[in-house]
């Protein structure tokens, strides 16, 4: 516990706060880690979206009679 104790006294009011990626950007660790985790799951989303109207335009359209082109 010692060593916890030297680094409590040399950080002071730091001690426990989480740091920041660059020292001028006021944007945490953690708050980068939720922004990919939710871009990703954004990504999947899009993709998703992506293949359904693409099945929808290519498959099902036609089949229908939708976008003929005469």
């Amino acid at each position: 516990m010692g060593e916890s104790k030297r680094r409590k006294e040399f950080l002071g009011e730091q001690y426990g706060k989480e740091s920041s990626i660059l020292p001028w950007l006021p944007i945490t660790k953690t708050q980068t880690e939720q922004f990919v985790k939710w871009s990703t799951r954004g990504a999947w989303y899009g993709i998703g979206f992506l293949v359904v109207w693409w099945a929808v335009v290519r498959l099902i359209g036609p089949g229908l009679g939708w976008w003929q082109v005469n």
